[in-house]
């Protein structure tokens, strides 16, 4: 399901924009928090080679999405790669960085690549 994309080097692909607007829940603790209903893996501080998805390159690729979330009413898909958030290339990101990056925004502006769509 991977692009086999080295990362900083040009893609061809189509990008699909998405908007994921986060939704309040209240925590186990009471508070209020957004949820955007998705998880991510890889990275480049990550050994692709252990990616139990299969993944071939160093990207930020969407490994879970919620039945119902935000993410999966917004379009969001398991294997999507994450190319930008709100204008943050995202193609040269550790793992870390792009889960503080996706936490801190409310709204996420993404732009993503989708194996097998090469063309709208």
């Amino acid at each position: 399901m991977a692009f086999q994309h080295q990362a900083g080097t040009a893609m061809e692909c189509l990008s699909i924009p998405i908007k994921l607007a986060k939704e309040p829940i209240i925590d186990g603790d009471g508070r209020e928090v957004l949820i955007c209903g998705f998880k991510i893996g890889g990275g480049i501080d990550q050994d692709f080679r252990k990616s139990p998805q299969g993944y071939t390159d160093n990207g930020i690729y969407v490994t879970e999405v919620h039945e119902g979330s935000p993410a999966a009413k917004a379009g969001l898909r398991i294997h999507d790669k994450i190319l930008q958030v709100n204008g943050y290339d995202f193609t040269m990101v550790t793992h870390k960085k792009g889960v503080d990056y996706i936490k801190k925004h409310p709204v996420l502006n993404m732009l993503v690549a989708r194996k097998g769509v090469t063309q709208s």
